[in-house]
């Protein structure tokens, strides 16, 4: 009887704690800039009416980075809205390609976008949160760059490539500037006397194709895929 009361009680003055706290709770605004590396790549899938392998890529290396601003709604809710700079682009795999593997071709092809995205923040703790961010984001390419060395240019140029031998992708600009899709991330969030560091990582799909995809064209999908970091400093305005 005494711990069932106990239980009661207990129950009873977590709840009023609870409700208190989130009528106490004030929303409040955050500004912050934040920095990391990305790691992209895009996925590329050739139409049904092509010849040809689809092309395999790997990781490229770049940063990304710009300035966030975060309205705390409640407790454990609120959401974040970011303009960022970020390096895309993708670096082709030529190492499953049977005879052409010990070449040595390099082409890479590198994406400088302006960034938003939209987010839902979710987080759980005090002084050390664990924070959740999710939600789309819309990119707009300002710039490109293609890369590739001799070894694969003078290739190019003899006109000995086989049938199979994709490309598409060579000497060519992106064909859509607009790009979308899905942003999550999960991280910490430390909180200090000179303001809030939170670390996060993150995955993006993108929804969207950078070359057109209709029947008659070459790819089917190519979507940008991105793996990334991002260290933000945040500091409370109101």
């Amino acid at each position: 009887m005494i711990k069932k009361a106990i239980l009661i009680l207990g129950a009873c003055l977590f709840t009023i704690s609870t409700a208190y706290t989130q009528k106490d709770f004030k929303p409040y605004w955050n500004v912050g800039v934040g920095f990391g590396p990305t790691f992209s790549s895009v996925n590329f899938a050739k139409s049904s009416t092509t010849v040809g392998s689809a092309i395999r890529t790997k990781n490229l290396s770049q940063y990304h980075g710009g300035i966030a601003v975060r309205y705390i709604t409640e407790k454990n809710l609120g959401f974040i809205v970011e303009m960022n700079y970020a390096q895309q682009g993708w670096e082709q795999d030529f190492s499953k390609m049977g005879d052409l593997k010990d070449k040595g071709f390099v082409h890479s092809h590198k994406t400088n976008y302006f960034e938003i995205p939209f987010l839902t923040h979710i987080y759980f703790g005090r002084k050390l949160r664990f924070v959740i961010n999710l939600g789309p984001k819309i990119s707009f390419l300002m710039n490109e760059k293609e890369e590739l060395n001799d070894q694969l240019a003078k290739y190019l140029a003899s006109g000995e490539a086989s049938s199979d031998f994709v490309t598409h992708q060579y000497y060519r600009k992106l064909d859509k500037k607009f790009d979308y899709g899905i942003l999550g991330g999960l991280g910490v969030e430390f909180q200090t006397g000179m303001g809030n560091f939170m670390l996060e990582g993150r995955y993006y799909f993108g929804l969207a194709d950078i070359y057109n995809n209709s029947k008659a064209d070459y790819f089917s999908r190519s979507a940008n895929r991105i793996m990334s970091a991002k260290l933000t400093y945040y500091i409370k305005l109101f």
